[in-house]
C-alpha cells in the first residue's frame, strides 16, 4: 500500500510538472506581447525577449500611438455592441428551440436538432463569399443586424448544449405551471430560463469569448465602417509591409484585457454548464 501511495504522488507530482510547464508554454506569448508593448520599435525585432529597460523603455507611448491610429476607444464600443447583441439573441433564440426540441419530440425536432449539429461542422470559409452577398442584399452589414448572422453561426453549439440540459430537467414542474394557466412564453421565462442558468452562463461566456476575437466574418460583412477590434488591429499595418510593432503590441494588449477579465470572472460556471448539457442528455 505504501509503495503504491508514492507511485501515485511520484505520478502526480510529473503530471503536475508537465502541465505546469504546458501552462507556462502557453501564457509566455501573452507574457512577450505585454512586455513589447513597452518597448521602442527598432528593438522588439531586435531584442524581443530582453526586458524594457534603460532605452528600450518608452513608458505609455505605445499605448498613445495605438489607441491615436486606431480609434481604439471607437472599436471597443463596436466590439462591444457586436458581441452583448449577439449572445443576447442567440441565448434568446437557441434556448427556446431548444426547450422545443426537447419537450416536444417528433421526426421534425429530430430534424432541425440534426440540422443544428451539423451546422458546427461546416467551416465558415466555405459560406463565406455567398454569405457576404446576401448579407449586402439583405441589409445586414450594420453593426445591428449582424447579430442575425452570427446566431446561425452559433446556433449549432447553444442548441446541443441547452437540448442536452433540458432532457434532464423534469417536465412536472411546466405541467403544474400549465394548469395553473401559464401561457407557454410565461412558462419559458419564468420557469424554464431559471432552470437553464448553468447551460446560459457557460454559453454566453463561449459565445462571447468566440465573438468578441472574430476578424473575418466582421470584415467581410461591415468591413471598414464599423472597425471591431480585430479590425483597426490589422489596420495598423501600413504599405509595403511596413507596421507600428509598438502600437501593435499595445492595442492587442488593449484588446485582450476586457475578454480575460470577464473570462476570470467567470470561468467556474464554464465546465459546470459544458458538463450539464453535454452529459445529462
Amino acid at each position: 500500500m505504501a509503495a503504491t501511495q508514492k507511485q501515485r504522488r511520484a505520478a502526480d507530482a510529473a503530471l503536475t510538472a508537465v502541465f505546469s510547464l504546458i501552462s507556462l508554454a502557453y501564457v509566455f506569448p501573452l507574457v512577450m506581447v505585454l512586455l513589447n508593448s513597452f518597448k521602442r520599435k527598432a528593438y522588439i525585432s531586435r531584442a524581443p525577449f530582453a526586458l524594457p529597460t534603460g532605452n528600450m523603455f518608452v513608458r505609455l507611448d505605445n499605448y498613445r500611438n495605438g489607441i491615436r491610429l486606431t480609434d481604439f476607444w471607437a472599436s471597443m464600443l463596436w466590439s462591444f455592441v457586436i458581441t452583448v447583441l449577439s449572445v443576447a439573441l442567440i441565448l434568446l433564440c437557441t434556448s427556446m428551440c431548444a426547450w422545443y426540441i426537447s419537450r416536444v419530440r417528433n421526426r421534425i425536432t429530430h430534424g432541425v436538432y440534426l440540422l443544428c449539429i451539423f451546422s458546427m461542422v461546416v467551416p465558415f470559409q466555405m459560406v463565406m463569399f455567398t454569405l457576404s452577398k446576401v448579407a449586402n442584399v439583405l441589409g445586414l452589414n450594420t453593426p445591428w443586424t449582424i447579430p442575425v448572422i452570427y446566431l446561425g453561426f452559433g446556433a449549432g453549439l447553444a442548441v446541443f448544449l441547452f437540448t442536452g440540459y433540458m432532457k434532464a430537467c423534469p417536465i412536472a414542474i411546466e405541467e403544474s405551471a400549465t394548469i395553473d394557466g401559464c401561457s407557454p412564453l410565461r412558462t419559458f421565462f419564468s420557469i424554464v430560463l431559471p432552470i437553464l442558468q448553468p447551460s446560459l452562463i457557460s454559453t454566453g461566456i463561449l459565445q462571447a469569448m468566440w465573438i468578441w476575437n472574430d476578424y473575418l466574418l466582421p470584415y467581410l460583412v461591415i468591413g471598414n465602417k464599423y472597425r471591431t477590434i480585430p479590425i483597426a488591429v490589422q489596420y495598423l499595418q501600413g504599405g509595403y509591409g511596413s507596421r507600428d510593432m509598438g502600437a501593435l503590441m499595445a492595442v492587442l494588449v488593449l484588446s485582450i484585457i476586457p475578454i480575460i477579465i470577464f473570462y476570470l470572472i467567470c470561468q467556474k460556471y464554464i465546465i459546470k454548464g459544458v458538463v450539464a448539457g453535454a452529459v445529462k442528455g
